[in-house]
């Protein structure tokens, strides 16, 4: 698939999804460009701000099969990863699949179930497979998680570990709408006369796949990845930090970063791409010290100074 195609594409399905998430085309790029780098999306935020509506929606819009789990604390790993049961009439065990078996999967408060059906879920992010019962069995790509978690309510919460946290592409948030924004929505509200929206379908699975396969056409300067070098190894460097980014953090900033080039139809990334990714491929990757959390510090705070350290290269068109 052509880069001018995928943006096209890909601007119909933010406008399509936009009928029913308003205001905020920004982050669904951001959730797009997920998508599009086939990793999993944290959304992080308060209750009300269409984190659910927004996995639902990218799911109508692209055709894929859609599961959402709503995680309690006496949720197991097999009501997610599927169980076998015993059948009489062929007198053997015959396996009933999960939610998990799906193309995007709404992780519905994830930080609400216990370690060990958190822990159901990392097989299946990492390694697109589910072991259970002695057999492993391939997910159908692709294979999507999107999460929610409420950041500012922890009774009766299971923090997610870093091992799971490090496994999310991105982490991300809407925050409230703008004054315009939330009038619009209402506005649509009562001209639609119902609560549903009904969102049409824009691509299918093989077209989002073939626009995942066409993002690996997106050319980055050796000059860009030593960018992203530079940025991550300056997180396992900065003295606010007890644990920097891995690794996967650089992977996950060179996709993100490639996503956002070809959104605006181009084949190379450029340094601001790196920039504007920074923020949701690598906070939630670093564990702060213990004593910065009394000054409300965040990763994002601890990101955005790093940006500002970091020199940037010179932008060179290929």
């Amino acid at each position: 698939m052509d880069l001018t195609v995928l943006a096209e594409r890909a601007a119909a399905v933010l406008d399509e999804v936009e009928r029913a998430v308003v205001g905020k085309r920004d982050r669904l790029q951001l959730v797009l460009a997920g998508l599009l780098a086939d990793g999993h999306v944290l959304l992080e935020d308060v209750p009300g701000l269409a984190k659910t509506l927004t996995a639902r929606s990218f799911a109508e819009v692209t055709g894929l099969r859609f599961a959402r789990v709503q995680f309690t604390p006496d949720l197991l790993p097999s009501d997610v990863t599927g169980s076998s049961i015993w059948n009489q009439r062929d007198a053997e065990f015959a396996f009933r699949a999960g939610p998990i078996f799906t193309n995007i999967l709404l992780a519905d408060e994830i930080n609400r179930a216990p370690p060990k059906t958190q822990a159901a879920l990392l097989e299946a992010m990492q390694e697109r497979q589910v072991s259970t019962d002695g057999e492993t069995r391939v997910l159908e790509p692709p294979f999507l998680v999107l999460a929610t978690q409420n950041p500012i309510e922890y009774e009766g919460t299971y923090p997610l570990p870093e091992a799971q946290l490090d496994r999310f592409l991105l982490r991300t948030g809407f925050g409230y709408p703008t004054a315009d924004a939330e009038w619009e929505m209402l506005e649509r509200r009562l001209e639609r006369g119902v609560d549903e929206v009904e969102l049409r379908s824009v691509v299918d699975r093989e077209t989002l796949l073939a626009m995942q396969r066409a993002v690996e056409g997106v050319h980055v300067d050796e000059s860009v990845g030593r960018y992203v070098v530079d940025l991550v190894a300056a997180t396992r460097e900065s003295q606010s930090v007890s644990v920097g980014s891995s690794p996967r953090g650089s992977l996950a900033l060179v996709k993100l970063s490639r996503c956002r080039a070809a959104l605006d139809g181009r084949d190379f990334v450029t340094p601001d791409d790196v920039k504007s990714v920074a923020i949701p491929a690598l906070a939630h990757r670093l564990v702060l010290r213990p004593e910065l959390w009394v000054q409300r510090r965040s990763g994002e705070d601890v990101v955005r100074e790093i940006l500002d350290q970091v020199r940037t290269p010179a932008t060179e068109t290929p």
